[in-house]
């Protein structure tokens, strides 16, 4: 059935900045795609990573490029093949599964396969600072179960230390977001094992990283920057313990699910990840959650002003979206 395609620029104010080992922000850029068949309405937003070459211009240029396909009724699957992996496909193949949704009267999880959803435990992230900075902002968040740490590679035992004392009880996983190096590897993992680390995400760069086949991991490693779709996987066996799915990184939920599949039947725990974006970004990566043994689907709850309804956060518990969010 043929739609009308709109691209739609947004940005929504984060609260105070967030912070990691690439840079800092105080905004995060989106770009939302909405179908219209005359009596229903699907929405999809993606973030824009420039760590992956991407800009909300060439991202709007990318779906700009398929207008004809799209709106001349093409389906999820043969987007897989109209679109490579990344955040414009993500926001057009998450538009078709709500579209979808909203035609059928059947719920994208049911579609996807599950019997149902249920809440979600989420990550609650820390951006770098100096010690006592994190310190304080570990203290604010100790009530929360699950913190996730952003460390920068010199002086990160130190920023472990402060937010361990800061957060005793809370399970604590770090993202090197690449920062690290192989002469202090062992080092730094020492240092985590020390402060009690469950998990650590992306420790050293992407492609550079076959060191981690070869040494002792004393703290189970999640690939982020080296794991994108399903044809990453078999590169990084016996290098990662765990894969970072996000749907920005897969190019939407179609592809994530058939990722998060074939990841499991391999061996790999999942972790269920996300950029910096509105409750609309959010939503389809929940259905990721119910298969993931660490969810880190926080990005709402670092912004100023989110999307209206957004996804319901009980501190750290999220509910399963509303079919008028999406899906």
């Amino acid at each position: 059935m043929a739609v009308t395609l709109e691209i739609v620029r947004d940005s929504f104010p984060i609260a105070g900045r967030f912070v990691i080992a690439r840079g800092a922000k105080t905004e995060a850029h989106v770009v939302t795609a909405v179908l219209r068949d005359g009596a229903h309405i699907g929405r999809g937003e993606c973030v824009p990573y420039a760590r992956y070459g991407e800009s909300v211009e060439n991202v709007v240029a990318a779906i700009e490029a398929q207008r004809g396909a799209i709106e001349a009724g093409t389906d999820r699957m043969a987007l897989q093949r109209l679109m490579p992996p990344g955040a414009a496909r993500n926001a057009v193949d998450c538009a078709m599964w709500d579209l979808e949704a909203k035609r059928s009267g059947h719920p994208a999880w049911r579609t996807a396969g599950f019997p149902r959803l249920t809440p979600l435990v989420t990550a609650y992230t820390l951006s770098v600072g100096a010690p006592a900075e994190m310190h304080a902002a570990a203290v604010r968040a100790a009530n929360r179960p699950l913190l996730k740490i952003k460390l920068a590679g010199e002086g990160d035992a130190e920023r472990l230390v402060a937010v361990r004392a800061g957060a005793p009880h809370a399970t604590l996983i770090v993202d090197a977001n690449e920062a690290w190096r192989e002469d202090t590897l062992a080092a730094q993992f020492a240092a985590c094992a020390a402060s009690g680390v469950a998990l650590v995400e992306q420790p050293l760069p992407a492609g550079q990283d076959e060191i981690l086949a070869h040494i002792p991991r004393p703290i189970p490693i999640c690939a982020d920057e080296s794991a994108h779709d399903s044809a990453s996987l078999p590169g990084l066996k016996g290098r990662y313990d765990a894969i970072n799915i996000k749907l920005d990184k897969t190019g939407g939920l179609t592809e994530a699910l058939a990722m998060a599949q074939a990841a499991r039947a391999q061996g790999f725990e999942i972790m269920a990840g996300c950029m910096v974006g509105s409750s609309l970004a959010m939503a389809p990566a929940v259905l990721i959650g119910q298969m993931a043994a660490f969810v880190d689907l926080d990005g709402p709850l670092l912004l100023a002003r989110d999307r209206e309804p957004g996804l319901l956060y009980e501190g750290s518990t999220l509910e399963p979206p509303s079919p008028a969010l999406w899906g």
